[in-house]
């Protein structure tokens, strides 16, 4: 690894590393707080809320105490589906937030989680669309906790996920939320994982790939502006 070098350098260094994805412009993190506060109560976890801890290192207790339970037998209750997926959209850290959904897959399966952030990008509030779009990315982990499991009747996690189907699906629904949603953040989070080719969606959305792109390049929002143009080249 030590010798490898990166897309971009290998292109001449034509164009600036990745930018770190922008917080969102208007963050309010009491929902999320109470989504940690959800996650603690139904999975029963040990740790607690101290006085004077901040938000921020709630959050990492929260999390660090979900990957605790993580690695030994255990059964997920059902109300814990929707509670972690739901921490895992309001969670404005688009890396700390792989732990909920992590758990979330190995508890229930890639299907499952899959289909309800498409519910979310469709149906959910902008706020949940842009955090949907932040936690699509940790839907593709290996399911390596084959120690969790929902509780309840047995379901076997090896049967077909349908992944061609859901990414098709998140892709197609993505694409349109892009064009037609005007919320920064949206726009923000749903661009690194679009892809922007024509090949990539069925024939009666090619025209909006290069809508798409050229929206993100006539923004005055940098990253945008910024993002695209390493995906076009990509």
């Amino acid at each position: 690894m030590g010798g490898d070098r990166t897309r971009e350098e290998n292109e001449g260094d034509s164009l600036p590393a990745f930018m770190a994805l922008p917080a969102p412009e208007a963050a309010d993190n009491d929902p999320f707080c109470q989504c940690l506060a959800d996650v603690v109560r139904v999975l029963s976890l040990d740790v607690a809320r101290e006085p004077g801890i901040d938000d921020y290192g709630w959050g990492q207790r929260v999390r660090a105490a979900l990957r605790e339970a993580c690695e030994h037998d255990a059964a997920f209750p059902e109300q814990s589906f929707e509670v972690l997926l739901r921490a895992a959209v309001y969670d404005a850290n688009p890396s700390f937030n792989r732990w909920f959904v992590e758990a979330a897959l190995n508890a229930f399966g890639r299907r499952r989680v899959r289909s309800r952030m498409i519910d979310y990008l469709r149906t959910g509030t902008d706020t949940e669309r842009a955090g949907a779009a932040r936690a699509w990315y940790w839907t593709a982990l290996p399911l390596d906790h084959p120690q969790l499991r929902a509780a309840g009747p047995a379901k076997s996690r090896a049967e077909s996920d349908d992944s061609a189907v859901a990414i098709r699906e998140w892709n197609e629904a993505a694409l349109r939320e892009f064009v037609d949603n005007e919320h920064l953040d949206v726009r923000r989070c749903i661009l690194p994982g679009l892809p922007l080719r024509e090949y990539a969606y069925p024939p009666e959305l090619h025209h909006l790939v290069d809508k798409a792109v050229a929206i993100a390049r006539s923004h005055p929002d940098e990253y945008l502006q910024h993002r695209v143009e390493h995906q076009v080249r990509g």
